[in-house]
């Protein structure tokens, strides 16, 4: 190997051991780029460093930190062998030369500094003067190396120290938990014989028949007060983003059943475990910047999510997740945002093998749910924000339909319109029943008669939305919503008509008649609210405060999806609520909420609700 003191020399060794032992991957090349940076800048700073001293205090040259350093890295595998030979080779030429140059330098340096008389040594050709590079420089010179090489490595994903791997990355969680006391206060007037219809849709039927059978029906408490009852409720979801385009979700949640409209969970079962539900799993793609697509089991797409404060529950209860797909579409046209969701909704499938005891099968019957809306949301200034919707829900094939006539007591085991009773349902809606239960001739007055109830009414929705909302100083917004809904297919005569004689069931005006005069219904609901104080709790003494006031008619809308704390859920009713929450710590706030409500048409029904919350988000 050369080791002439031609300071191209140096140079030629160097460019034909890189090409002898070339580095195999982007990574290695990096890290041989980043020491033989620091190699040379090692070299030249040395090189200046050595410059003022006498040729009596010039040393031999031992083994570098650089030449250890690359011992080390080589060691540790993150340079291959070949490679590393190659830049311990390039290290000790460069150090063998600057050796030299700093002995030559050294040599002049004294020469010049003879005292008068001494012989002065000349520059000789080939002599190289290195200026001196102060130790606030070098530094400087360091920081950048270093801060170059690890962008590098952390762009390229091969070496970042402390950095979470790139799966992690795609992954988040979104969990909460809440623990709440509530009491339920029954005013001492309400009527004490209202029939717990969705109780008596299970099973096999309430028999209906005097003569067979002497029990009530079951019937709801509408007295009896349930104070400081605790419950508690836990979300716990995963968030993946595939792609810059595509993500996916799952999230559990506790629960008492499988209501749509509630994860509360109950406590004081003899200290038995809770239950966990699969609450959410869907997966969304973003074809383009304007328009996303999810599918599976997902959040309420209609409701406004970008606010400073949760939106409307007036149709769909806070909790309510939906099934299917939905297409969902948003762009920007000046300082108006416009906006489109559309989606179809599966709510339940008959049994494809309804009757279970009978060789000759019905065909699959299917309820869903249609729904579109349009929108537009102005920010008028940076302060001030108007968002007006307005949406279309179409629920099918939900309505019951009376039976053809059914031989029970003949052993048929069901008739061919029980699968039209709904699967879940609060209360507030027009019922009827759905069983022609035919008599045996021998002994018609003995005949059992177990009899389900449907919704008598169809439901066509038009809900009409509009928010207004404005920052007040730096911390603070006030929001203020109103929302109408009406029920375009309510239709008294259609429902009388379905039902044929005598088999509307409930909403009566309580005078004793169960005929057509007496009955009492209604297709509309609305909804104000006002809003004001901190849009989220994540700091300590962050607080919001609200009131609003709701009326809705038994029939407006399906009590089955809506709010399900007013009026302890469903339809026919008014009301006020006020509420506050106030952050007493990081991600840590306190919620106190009051509900009082009354029927609207019927029997006395007035229900106070008290919620005292604890909730945490991590």
């Amino acid at each position: 190997m050369n080791h002439s003191t031609d300071p191209h020399a140096a140079s030629s060794v160097h460019i034909q051991e890189r090409r002898t032992f070339a580095p195999h991957g982007r990574a290695r090349r990096t890290v041989a780029l980043a020491v033989a940076s620091a190699l040379a800048l090692t070299s030249t700073v040395g090189v200046a460093q050595e410059q003022t001293e006498t040729p009596a205090q010039a040393t031999p040259p031992a083994e570098s930190a650089m030449i250890r350093l690359i011992r080390g890295l080589m060691e540790s595998g993150a340079l291959t062998r070949d490679v590393g030979e190659a830049l311990l080779v390039q290290a000790q030429t460069e150090a063998m030369a600057a050796q030299r140059t700093q002995d030559q330098a050294a040599t002049a340096a004294a020469a010049v500094a003879a005292p008068s008389g001494a012989t002065a040594l000349r520059p000789e050709p080939g002599d190289v003067r290195v200026p001196y590079i102060s130790e606030s420089v070098r530094d400087e010179i360091r920081a950048d190396l270093k801060q170059e090489v690890l962008a590098q490595a952390k762009q390229e994903g091969w070496a970042a120290p402390n950095e979470t791997p790139a799966w992690a990355k795609r992954i988040r969680f979104d969990s909460d938990v809440r623990v709440r006391s509530e009491s339920r206060l029954f005013s001492e007037s309400n009527s004490n014989i209202e029939i717990d219809w969705p109780q008596l849709n299970v099973g096999d039927g309430y028999d209906t028949n005097p003569n067979t059978n002497l029990a009530l029906p079951p019937v709801a408490n509408t007295r009896e007060d349930r104070k400081n009852q605790w419950r508690v409720r836990a979300r716990v979801g995963l968030f993946a983003d595939l792609s810059e385009r595509t993500q996916a979700a799952v999230r559990i949640a506790t629960g008492d059943d499988n209501s749509p409209v509630s994860t509360n969970e109950t406590m004081g079962g003899g200290l038995d475990k809770d239950d966990i539900w699969i609450d959410q799993v869907w997966l969304s793609h973003k074809v383009t910047d304007w328009l996303k697509l999810t599918g599976g089991r997902f959040t309420n797409p209609f409701v406004p999510s970008d606010m400073a404060f949760d939106s409307t529950d007036l149709v769909f209860d806070e909790d309510l997740n939906f099934d299917g797909a939905v297409i969902q579409f948003a762009q920007g046209v000046g300082p108006v945002r416009l906006l489109s969701n559309a989606g179809y909704i599966p709510l339940e499938y008959s049994s494809d093998s309804f009757p279970l005891r009978s060789q000759e099968k019905m065909e699959s019957e299917t309820k869903w749910l249609l729904a579109a809306q349009l929108g537009a949301d102005w920010e008028i200034t940076d302060r001030h924000r108007l968002r007006g919707t307005a949406a279309w829900y179409d629920f099918r094939n939900i309505s019951g339909k009376v039976s053809e006539p059914c031989a029970l007591y003949a052993g048929e085991q069901s008739c061919s319109t029980d699968w039209s009773r709904p699967a879940f349902m609060q209360k507030g809606n027009t019922l009827m029943a759905l069983r022609d239960v035919a008599l045996d001739p021998l002994d018609p007055a003995g005949t059992p008669t177990p009899q389900y109830v449907g919704l008598a009414a169809e439901f066509e929705l038009l809900d009409v939305n509009l928010n207004w909302q404005a920052r007040v100083g730096e911390r603070f917004y006030l929001r203020v919503e109103a929302d109408y809904v009406q029920n375009l297919a309510y239709d008294e005569d259609e429902m009388w008509e379905r039902a044929a004689p005598d088999r509307i069931v409930n909403n009566f005006d309580g005078s004793g008649g169960t005929n057509r005069a007496a009955f009492k219904s209604g297709d509309s609901a609305y909804l104000v609210r006002a809003t004001f104080g901190a849009p989220t709790l994540d700091a300590p003494g962050d607080w919001n405060m609200q009131v609003g006031y709701k009326r809705i008619e038994p029939d407006a809308l399906p009590d089955a999806y809506n709010d399900s704390d007013f009026h302890l859920g469903g339809t026919n009713a008014r009301g006020y609520f006020v509420g506050g929450s106030y952050a007493f710590d990081k991600r840590a706030w306190f919620t106190g909420r009051w509900i009082a409500t009354k029927e609207l048409y019927g029997a006395p029904l007035s229900i106070d609700t008290l919620q005292l919350d604890v909730n945490a988000r991590f």
